[in-house]
Protein backbone atom coordinates (compact mmCIF):
# COMPACT_ATOMS: atom_id res chain seq x y z
CA UNK A 1 0.00 0.00 0.00
CA UNK A 2 2.79 2.69 0.33
CA UNK A 3 2.64 2.82 -3.43
CA UNK A 4 -0.44 3.79 -3.98
CA UNK A 5 0.11 8.10 -3.05
CA UNK A 6 2.55 7.15 -6.10
CA UNK A 7 0.55 5.69 -8.41
CA UNK A 8 -2.21 8.62 -7.26
CA UNK A 9 0.16 11.05 -8.38
CA UNK A 10 0.72 9.59 -11.53
CA UNK A 11 -2.77 9.23 -12.40
CA UNK A 12 -3.10 12.75 -11.45
CA UNK A 13 0.39 13.94 -13.35
CA UNK A 14 -0.65 11.66 -16.33
CA UNK A 15 -4.87 13.55 -16.36
CA UNK A 16 -3.49 17.05 -16.60
CA UNK A 17 -0.66 16.18 -19.16
CA UNK A 18 -4.04 15.44 -21.56
CA UNK A 19 -5.81 18.63 -21.13
CA UNK A 20 -9.46 18.44 -19.54
CA UNK A 21 -11.67 15.74 -20.50
CA UNK A 22 -14.18 16.68 -23.80
CA UNK A 23 -16.90 15.43 -24.72
CA UNK A 24 -17.31 14.89 -28.66
CA UNK A 25 -20.99 13.59 -28.70
CA UNK A 26 -21.92 16.19 -30.34
CA UNK A 27 -21.33 17.71 -33.84
CA UNK A 28 -22.61 20.84 -35.62
CA UNK A 29 -24.00 20.63 -39.35
CA UNK A 30 -22.36 24.19 -40.03
CA UNK A 31 -18.69 23.21 -40.95
CA UNK A 32 -16.73 22.17 -44.50
CA UNK A 33 -13.38 21.87 -45.03
CA UNK A 34 -10.55 24.34 -44.65
CA UNK A 35 -9.28 23.03 -48.07
CA UNK A 36 -11.18 25.05 -50.58
CA UNK A 37 -9.08 25.24 -53.85
CA UNK A 38 -6.41 23.25 -55.48
CA UNK A 39 -3.50 25.22 -57.18
CA UNK A 40 -1.56 23.04 -59.84
CA UNK A 41 1.93 23.94 -60.90
CA UNK A 42 4.66 22.98 -63.34
CA UNK A 43 8.46 22.65 -61.38
CA UNK A 44 10.61 24.20 -64.21
CA UNK A 45 12.70 21.55 -63.62
CA UNK A 46 13.54 17.50 -63.22
CA UNK A 47 12.63 15.68 -60.27
CA UNK A 48 15.47 15.57 -58.13
CA UNK A 49 15.97 19.66 -58.19
CA UNK A 50 12.06 19.52 -57.29
CA UNK A 51 12.50 17.30 -54.57
CA UNK A 52 15.51 19.50 -53.24
CA UNK A 53 13.93 22.61 -53.74
CA UNK A 54 10.41 21.18 -51.93
CA UNK A 55 11.60 19.82 -49.42
CA UNK A 56 14.57 21.94 -48.46
CA UNK A 57 13.97 25.13 -49.65
CA UNK A 58 11.79 27.69 -48.31
CA UNK A 59 8.46 26.70 -50.92
CA UNK A 60 6.72 23.36 -50.71
CA UNK A 61 3.56 21.38 -51.96
CA UNK A 62 1.12 19.26 -50.67
CA UNK A 63 2.21 16.33 -53.39
CA UNK A 64 4.53 16.29 -55.80
CA UNK A 65 3.85 13.69 -59.08
CA UNK A 66 7.24 12.69 -61.30
CA UNK A 67 7.15 12.39 -64.88
CA UNK A 68 9.56 9.29 -65.68
CA UNK A 69 8.30 7.11 -63.83
CA UNK A 70 5.16 8.89 -62.86
CA UNK A 71 4.90 8.50 -59.50
CA UNK A 72 3.02 10.73 -56.60
CA UNK A 73 4.95 11.63 -53.59
CA UNK A 74 3.02 13.41 -50.55
CA UNK A 75 5.26 15.92 -48.96
CA UNK A 76 3.00 17.65 -46.64
CA UNK A 77 -0.13 16.89 -44.98
CA UNK A 78 -3.32 18.38 -46.62
CA UNK A 79 -4.19 19.25 -43.02
CA UNK A 80 -1.29 21.14 -42.72
CA UNK A 81 -0.50 24.76 -44.86
CA UNK A 82 2.09 24.51 -47.97
CA UNK A 83 4.05 27.39 -49.44
CA UNK A 84 3.09 27.27 -53.27
CA UNK A 85 0.78 29.82 -53.85
CA UNK A 86 2.11 33.24 -52.81
CA UNK A 87 0.65 36.51 -53.29
CA UNK A 88 -2.20 35.28 -54.83
CA UNK A 89 -6.26 35.38 -55.18
CA UNK A 90 -9.58 34.46 -56.84
CA UNK A 91 -12.61 35.86 -56.26
CA UNK A 92 -13.09 37.08 -52.47
CA UNK A 93 -10.18 35.24 -51.30
CA UNK A 94 -6.63 35.93 -51.09
CA UNK A 95 -3.30 34.51 -49.76
CA UNK A 96 -4.87 31.15 -50.81
CA UNK A 97 -1.86 28.94 -48.98
CA UNK A 98 -4.25 28.71 -46.24
CA UNK A 99 -6.90 27.67 -48.18
CA UNK A 100 -5.72 25.24 -50.99
CA UNK A 101 -3.62 22.11 -51.61
CA UNK A 102 -0.84 22.28 -54.11
CA UNK A 103 0.30 19.76 -56.43
CA UNK A 104 3.53 20.37 -58.61
CA UNK A 105 3.96 18.53 -61.35
CA UNK A 106 7.82 17.67 -62.67
CA UNK A 107 8.19 19.50 -65.81
CA UNK A 108 10.39 21.74 -67.39
CA UNK A 109 8.11 24.39 -68.01
CA UNK A 110 9.50 26.41 -71.20
CA UNK A 111 12.77 26.95 -73.12
CA UNK A 112 13.57 30.30 -74.91
CA UNK A 113 14.23 29.85 -78.72
CA UNK A 114 14.97 31.97 -81.43
CA UNK A 115 11.75 31.04 -82.90
CA UNK A 116 9.81 32.18 -79.45
CA UNK A 117 9.32 30.71 -76.23
CA UNK A 118 8.52 26.98 -76.23
CA UNK A 119 6.17 24.71 -73.70
CA UNK A 120 6.65 21.24 -72.50
CA UNK A 121 4.22 18.57 -72.70
CA UNK A 122 3.00 16.35 -69.86
CA UNK A 123 3.48 12.60 -70.33
CA UNK A 124 -0.66 11.14 -70.26
CA UNK A 125 0.35 8.40 -67.29
CA UNK A 126 1.54 11.72 -65.56
CA UNK A 127 -1.68 13.53 -66.17
CA UNK A 128 -3.71 9.94 -65.34
CA UNK A 129 -2.12 9.98 -61.90
CA UNK A 130 -3.21 13.64 -61.40
CA UNK A 131 -6.86 12.98 -62.02
CA UNK A 132 -7.07 9.74 -59.66
CA UNK A 133 -5.59 12.12 -56.95
CA UNK A 134 -7.58 14.76 -57.99
CA UNK A 135 -10.71 13.02 -57.83
CA UNK A 136 -9.83 11.44 -54.06
CA UNK A 137 -9.21 15.33 -52.80
CA UNK A 138 -12.05 16.88 -54.14
CA UNK A 139 -14.08 13.38 -52.58
CA UNK A 140 -12.52 14.31 -49.43
CA UNK A 141 -12.82 18.19 -48.94
CA UNK A 142 -16.05 18.67 -51.63
CA UNK A 143 -13.71 21.04 -53.50
CA UNK A 144 -15.86 22.62 -55.97
CA UNK A 145 -14.70 22.79 -59.98
CA UNK A 146 -14.19 26.32 -60.20
CA UNK A 147 -11.95 26.15 -57.62
CA UNK A 148 -9.22 23.64 -59.06
CA UNK A 149 -6.65 26.21 -60.49
CA UNK A 150 -3.55 26.72 -62.04
CA UNK A 151 -1.06 29.26 -60.86
CA UNK A 152 -1.26 31.53 -63.49
CA UNK A 153 -5.02 32.02 -62.40
CA UNK A 154 -4.42 33.51 -59.46
CA UNK A 155 -1.28 35.26 -60.25
CA UNK A 156 -1.67 35.88 -64.03
CA UNK A 157 0.83 39.29 -63.31
CA UNK A 158 3.57 36.88 -62.36
CA UNK A 159 3.47 32.97 -62.87
CA UNK A 160 2.49 31.19 -66.38
CA UNK A 161 2.07 27.81 -64.42
CA UNK A 162 0.78 25.12 -65.44
CA UNK A 163 1.22 26.48 -69.19
CA UNK A 164 -0.38 26.32 -72.40
CA UNK A 165 0.81 22.46 -72.73
CA UNK A 166 -1.33 21.18 -69.41
CA UNK A 167 -3.99 19.38 -70.84
CA UNK A 168 -7.32 20.99 -68.85
CA UNK A 169 -9.92 19.59 -71.17
CA UNK A 170 -8.70 16.20 -69.84
CA UNK A 171 -9.56 17.16 -66.70
CA UNK A 172 -12.86 18.45 -67.76
CA UNK A 173 -13.92 15.23 -69.77
CA UNK A 174 -13.01 13.58 -66.06
CA UNK A 175 -15.52 15.54 -64.62
CA UNK A 176 -13.32 17.66 -62.32
CA UNK A 177 -13.98 21.16 -64.00
CA UNK A 178 -16.57 22.95 -65.55
CA UNK A 179 -15.75 23.46 -69.89
CA UNK A 180 -17.53 25.54 -72.27
CA UNK A 181 -20.04 24.13 -74.70
CA UNK A 182 -18.55 24.16 -77.88
CA UNK A 183 -21.63 24.64 -79.93
CA UNK A 184 -22.63 27.82 -77.69
CA UNK A 185 -19.40 28.77 -78.44
CA UNK A 186 -19.51 29.04 -82.07
CA UNK A 187 -23.02 30.42 -81.47
CA UNK A 188 -21.58 33.82 -79.70
CA UNK A 189 -18.92 33.71 -81.80
CA UNK A 190 -20.74 34.87 -84.93
CA UNK A 191 -22.08 37.55 -82.68
CA UNK A 192 -18.77 38.49 -81.37
CA UNK A 193 -17.30 38.59 -84.88
CA UNK A 194 -19.62 41.68 -86.09
CA UNK A 195 -18.96 43.47 -82.87
CA UNK A 196 -16.32 42.65 -80.24
CA UNK A 197 -16.65 44.17 -76.97
CA UNK A 198 -14.86 46.99 -75.22
CA UNK A 199 -12.12 46.08 -72.57
CA UNK A 200 -15.14 46.81 -69.64
CA UNK A 201 -17.11 44.61 -70.74
CA UNK A 202 -13.49 41.81 -70.82
CA UNK A 203 -12.92 43.22 -67.64
CA UNK A 204 -15.95 43.02 -66.33
CA UNK A 205 -16.49 38.77 -67.44
CA UNK A 206 -13.11 37.80 -66.20
CA UNK A 207 -13.76 39.26 -62.75
CA UNK A 208 -16.71 37.61 -62.86
CA UNK A 209 -15.06 34.14 -63.55
CA UNK A 210 -12.84 34.72 -60.92
CA UNK A 211 -9.76 37.12 -61.55
CA UNK A 212 -8.96 39.71 -59.81
CA UNK A 213 -7.76 42.95 -62.25
CA UNK A 214 -8.37 46.32 -61.84
CA UNK A 215 -11.27 47.75 -64.23
CA UNK A 216 -9.69 50.55 -65.59
CA UNK A 217 -11.77 50.29 -69.12
CA UNK A 218 -8.02 49.97 -70.98
CA UNK A 219 -6.33 47.30 -72.30
CA UNK A 220 -3.58 47.41 -69.32
CA UNK A 221 -0.81 45.27 -68.94
CA UNK A 222 -2.80 43.68 -65.79
CA UNK A 223 -5.60 43.00 -68.52
CA UNK A 224 -3.41 41.58 -70.98
CA UNK A 225 -1.94 39.14 -68.57
CA UNK A 226 -5.41 37.64 -66.79
CA UNK A 227 -6.11 37.24 -71.18
CA UNK A 228 -3.26 35.12 -71.52
CA UNK A 229 -4.26 32.97 -68.65
CA UNK A 230 -7.55 32.71 -69.82
CA UNK A 231 -6.21 31.85 -73.12
CA UNK A 232 -3.97 29.45 -71.99
CA UNK A 233 -6.19 26.95 -70.11
CA UNK A 234 -9.63 27.43 -72.88
CA UNK A 235 -7.98 28.37 -76.11
CA UNK A 236 -4.38 27.20 -75.40
CA UNK A 237 -3.58 27.04 -79.62
CA UNK A 238 -3.54 30.61 -79.37
CA UNK A 239 -2.46 32.78 -76.19
CA UNK A 240 -1.10 36.28 -77.50
CA UNK A 241 -3.52 38.65 -74.35
CA UNK A 242 -5.49 40.17 -77.35
CA UNK A 243 -9.29 40.33 -77.25
CA UNK A 244 -10.88 38.23 -80.05
CA UNK A 245 -14.17 37.17 -80.97
CA UNK A 246 -13.24 33.13 -79.77
CA UNK A 247 -11.82 34.58 -76.91
CA UNK A 248 -14.89 36.56 -75.65
CA UNK A 249 -17.24 33.79 -76.39
CA UNK A 250 -15.45 31.42 -74.70
CA UNK A 251 -15.50 33.71 -71.78
CA UNK A 252 -19.29 34.86 -72.18
CA UNK A 253 -20.51 30.72 -72.43
CA UNK A 254 -18.38 30.06 -69.29
CA UNK A 255 -19.65 32.99 -67.17
CA UNK A 256 -23.39 31.89 -68.53
CA UNK A 257 -23.18 28.31 -67.10
CA UNK A 258 -21.80 29.84 -63.98
CA UNK A 259 -24.52 32.11 -63.30
CA UNK A 260 -27.33 29.37 -64.09
CA UNK A 261 -25.58 27.00 -61.59
CA UNK A 262 -27.26 27.08 -58.29
CA UNK A 263 -25.25 29.52 -55.70
CA UNK A 264 -24.03 27.60 -52.90
CA UNK A 265 -22.18 28.82 -49.19
CA UNK A 266 -18.33 30.18 -49.05
CA UNK A 267 -19.47 30.75 -53.31
CA UNK A 268 -19.80 34.85 -53.00
CA UNK A 269 -18.26 36.56 -55.94
CA UNK A 270 -15.74 39.28 -55.96
CA UNK A 271 -17.27 42.92 -56.73
CA UNK A 272 -17.52 43.42 -60.70
CA UNK A 273 -17.50 46.11 -63.19
CA UNK A 274 -20.15 47.85 -64.09
CA UNK A 275 -22.93 45.47 -66.01
CA UNK A 276 -22.36 44.82 -69.80
CA UNK A 277 -24.48 43.85 -72.00
CA UNK A 278 -23.23 41.47 -74.94
CA UNK A 279 -23.42 42.55 -78.77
Amino acid sequence: MKFLPSILGLILLAGCAGGPPIDHSYTSVAQDSRVRYVILHYTEGDFPRALQVLTRGGVSSHYLISDRPAQIYQLVDENRRAYHAGVSAWKSDAQLNFSSIGIELVNPGYRDTPEGRVYFAYPPEQIALLIDLLKQIVARHQIAPDRILGHNEIAPQRKSDPGPMFPWQRLAQAGLISWPDAAQVALRRQAFEQQLPDALWFQHKLTLHGYVLPCSGLWDDATRQVLVAFQMKYRPGRFDGLPDAETAALLDVLISGQEAAPAGAGNAMPPACAAHTAP
